[in-house]
């Protein structure tokens, strides 16, 4: 019965985070921190928080203020773009998946892959910042901005 768990929860671990770990790995490190005395839902959080943590997988946007780092990676769809209020910045715009929305902001000097409105992009290593109590994120030279759809149509082409 317990296995079975632990295997149901990595399989929805592993599919909510996206990330390149499968679901067998996910749930070696469920079974290592029951056995080690947590319990399941103890171990799934901590999981899930040190797998979110981790360089690389996508985060979903809900979760991005709660992540204990500076750095997340998302994908969403770019929904609106405004114009910058300062000629320091390439770009600024909300970016929304399926469990929240977030504001992001490209700045000219780490030139940034631009994006549209409508487009569909995964942004990596993007660093959190807090204003007035609100997390948004900021594209900087470390980042990198993927189109999954257009590097799709590219490969099928």
């Amino acid at each position: 019965m317990e296995l079975a768990t632990e295997n149901e929860e990595a399989d929805r671990i592993a599919q909510r985070l996206r990330t390149d770990h499968s679901r067998a790995a996910v749930s070696r490190v469920l079974a290592r921190r029951v056995a080690r005395g947590q319990d399941i839902t103890e171990a799934v959080f901590a999981t899930m928080d040190e797998l979110k943590a981790a360089p690389g997988p996508i985060c979903p946007i809900e979760d991005v203020p709660d992540v204990p780092t500076d750095e997340v990676s998302i994908e969403g769809e770019v929904i609106t773009l405004w114009d910058a209020s300062n000629s320091k910045i390439a770009q600024v715009g909300l970016i929304a998946d399926d469990t929240g929305k977030i504001k992001f902001i490209s700045r000219r000097r780490s030139e940034p892959a631009c994006v549209q409105e409508g487009d569909t992009v995964r942004m990596r290593a993007d660093k959190k910042n807090w204003y007035e109590g609100r997390c948004s994120l900021a594209v900087t030279y470390d980042s990198m901005i993927v189109f999954p759809e257009r590097d799709r149509r590219w490969w099928e082409a």
